[in-house]
């Protein structure tokens, strides 16, 4: 795609204008590091347009404060405050929804992540936001704890412009084939690979 021009146009009744509105359907998958910093990379511009930003995070605990948060938190409170930007809302399980403050084992962070779902649905039903982060989402999809069929459903049929990011290893094939932009992180070297742990400003 050479400065922006797709290569084939296709005959669907479009408009040029209708076909680059069209709200979006990503997914970064793959072993490599990046997914989710990309994925909030593109949650900053839409920030940056005045998009309304909701941010879903599964499996990460809910005490692990990562600074992309802080950050947006932050981008949040400036909007409040000045009108600039976008609405934020950030949301992640481990201890529990913020909307539903639940402890408890494994399997009820299972039972969470289908209950989390079911909040995400019914926010792209009502159209809550224009643009979502489930960031670690292929995870539950992997393990059962979502239905993917039923996920791919409520994608494809979501109303109005809302954009969608899902991040997460080991994307399922049904969710691939329903987004509209796939890419997948390949890890070519890495500093734990030496044996060096994780670092500020590098991996929180």
């Amino acid at each position: 795609m050479p400065k922006g021009v797709p290569e084939n146009v296709p005959d669907d009744g479009l408009t040029t204008r209708q076909r680059r509105n069209a709200p979006v359907l990503a997914v970064h998958t793959g072993p490599g590091k990046g997914k989710s910093t990309a994925a909030f990379g593109m949650a900053l511009r839409a920030w940056n347009q005045g998009f309304d930003v909701g941010v879903f995070q599964f499996v990460k605990s809910a005490k692990w404060k990562v600074g992309e948060e802080a950050a947006f938190r932050a981008l949040g409170q400036l909007h409040e405050d000045t009108g600039v930007g976008g609405a934020v809302q950030w949301h992640k399980m481990g201890e529990g929804w913020s909307w539903t403050r639940k402890h408890g084992s494994e399997e009820d962070h299972a039972a969470a992540a289908a209950e989390g779902w079911r909040e995400i649905a019914r926010r792209l039903g009502a159209e809550e936001h224009r643009f979502y982060v489930l960031d670690e989402f292929t995870y539950p999809l992997k393990w059962g704890w979502v239905d993917v069929d039923e996920v791919v459903e409520v994608l494809q049929n979501r109303p109005g412009n809302q954009h969608v990011v899902i991040t997460g290893r080991d994307a399922p094939q049904a969710l691939i084939d329903a987004a509209d932009l796939v890419t997948e992180m390949t890890k070519i070297k890495h500093p734990m690979d030496a044996g060096r742990k994780g670092q500020r400003g590098i991996e929180w």
